[in-house]
């Protein structure tokens, strides 16, 4: 095994305190008594005590949530169905075109999706609210599912859903029985991805959102424009808990189906 070099260690010392000691900052300040937020004047809870009694953000929690988790599976089925297609069905007619489509809003700036999203919703006559924020924010995320499924289809062995089929198997029957299981970490990794790209959106939701629903990145801008409060910096806290609980889960459960594939695998040979 290689050793860090010491250039290695610093350049990887550097990169994660960049990335990481706001964070912490901001975690250590949340549970600051003082208004202030720069200004450390003793340890209290109190403001995630004043978070819990704000209507506001609660009501904006509650939004953000709702369409995170909607629209991330959403996008999960489609990108996976769109990766599915892409990888197993070789060539066809407009495949170009199809993944042309698929893949534009990855690099496609997110104010013009948003315009373009608002547009769409309003030639159709469709109010905004929070089924127009799911709809925009599977449009951008359905691509992001379909590369991490895809990049797990090209790697796997065909064979073993061949073997399905020759057992009497239909194609969906195999494709449930035997891909789902083996790609389902992908799977999973894609609806965290959605679901973590859903929560931190707010270009495009500013676009899609309406008086009746307004999303946590929103509301955290609007509040930051005026100053920022001790309750932001709790909120902070507790999305960058969940997110990374959501993240400790996902890598638990992609390590334990590796470990399990490779124990059936063994005993198989």
């Amino acid at each position: 095994m290689r050793r860090l070099s010491p250039f290695n260690i610093v350049s990887l010392t550097l990169g994660f305190a960049f990335l990481y000691i706001p964070m912490l900052i901001l975690i250590i300040f949340s549970f600051n008594e003082s208004k202030l937020v720069t200004v450390w004047a003793g340890f209290s809870t109190k403001w995630y005590g004043e978070l819990l009694r704000n209507e506001a953000f609660l009501d904006a929690a509650w939004v953000t949530l709702q369409v995170a988790f909607f629209s991330s599976t959403l996008a999960t089925v489609l990108g996976t169905m769109a990766a599915y297609v892409l990888v197993r069905r070789g060539r066809f007619f407009g495949r170009t075109l199809f993944s042309g489509m698929i893949y534009a809003p990855l690099v496609m700036p997110e104010v013009i999706t948003g315009l373009s999203l608002l547009l769409l919703f309003i030639a159709i006559g469709l109010d905004r609210g929070v089924l127009t924020i799911v709809l925009a924010h599977t449009t951008f995320s359905m691509c992001y599912v379909s590369v991490v499924v895809s990049s797990r289809l090209i790697t796997f062995d065909e064979s073993l859903e061949e073997a399905a089929l020759d057992l009497g198997a239909t194609q969906w029957d195999a494709f449930k029985s035997v891909t789902l299981p083996i790609i389902a970490p992908a799977v999973i990794s894609g609806w965290l991805l959605a679901f973590t790209l859903s929560l931190d959106d707010l270009v495009i939701a500013s676009f899609t959102a309406g008086p009746s629903a307004t999303t946590l990145p929103i509301k955290i801008f609007s509040s930051v424009r005026l100053g920022v409060s001790p309750e932001i910096n709790a909120l902070s806290t507790i999305i960058i808990a969940i997110v990374a609980t959501g993240v400790i889960t996902a890598s638990i459960i992609s390590k334990r189906a590796i470990t399990r594939r490779q124990q059936e695998e063994q005993a198989a040979a």
